[in-house]
């Protein structure tokens, strides 16, 4: 499993032309112990099935990048090429089917599908999935099954009807405890009872990221998935990463972590 380590600069506006851009990002190869260009990425992923993209989520050129990456990807394995994305839920599959088939407007897609905030900084890559009829995987728990988890624990959600289980992975959910318990307690300040279901919320989260991953590669043999999410879900080859190899130890994962690098 190689890992790419993206270290980006200031961000500036996605106005810019590509080649201007190309100054402000260098991609680190950390198994080649060299750098690397997008096309290397690309190249890489003819004999592997997904691609984390680990991102800061206001950086715009992590964005940029992951835009150009999904186009690259797509250029190499023409309809062979899918998007997950940590920031639309699961139950609003549909709406994201819908609007990909030019059924709904823009409009209703993002009220209905609850985009984030900051959609504009994924529009591109939504767009260009529509223009080119590729698959988008609405990936994450909903916020009120989220919720459930934050104030039970994930004992909560056994209490839930089996319908709701259309939206969520199987139980029990693996709560791992090594290096990304650690690493999270140290993001929240310390250990108390509440950091414990906020870690299992977060569990939650990357079980069913990776449980959306698997069910599609499952329906879909041969298509290269490119998955969008926050740097802290796949950094380390952990989180939603980790689920996802122990769900399907078959599928071969590659992994960048996007971040800014103050010595450019």
């Amino acid at each position: 499993m190689k890992f790419f380590l993206l270290m980006l600069g200031l961000s500036i506006s996605s106005a810019v032309y590509a080649q201007e851009i190309s100054n402000h990002y260098k991609i680190y190869d950390v198994k080649k112990q060299k750098t690397v260009t997008i096309d290397d990425i690309v190249s890489d992923m003819n004999v592997n099935d997904v691609l984390f993209f680990g991102e800061d989520h206001n950086d715009s050129i992590g964005h940029y990048l992951e835009a150009e990456i999904f186009k690259k990807l797509n250029i190499a394995y023409p309809q062979k090429t899918a998007l997950s994305l940590e920031m639309f839920h699961t139950d609003v599959q549909p709406e994201v089917d819908e609007y990909l088939a030019g059924l709904i407007s823009e409009k209703n897609f993002i009220k209905e599908g609850r985009a984030w905030g900051n959609y504009k900084d994924y529009k591109p890559l939504v767009e260009y999935a529509k223009q080119h009829n590729l698959k988008v995987i609405a990936a994450n728990a909903a916020t009120r099954y989220s919720n459930a988890v934050t104030m039970g624990g994930l004992k909560a959600l056994e209490n839930f009807p089996k319908t709701s289980f259309n939206f969520l992975p199987p139980l029990p959910i693996d709560t791992a405890r090594g290096r990304y318990y650690d690493k999270f307690i140290e993001t929240l300040g310390g250990h108390n009872m509440g950091s414990m279901k906020i870690y299992q919320t977060q569990n939650l989260w990357d079980a069913t990221m990776a449980w959306s991953i698997n069910k599609f590669t499952k329906a879909n043999k041969g298509i290269k998935v490119l998955q969008l999410n926050g740097r802290f879900h796949s950094d380390e080859k952990l989180g939603t990463l980790a689920q996802l190899a122990r769900v399907n130890p078959k599928l071969k994962i590659l992994n960048i972590s996007s971040f800014s690098d103050a010595s450019f």
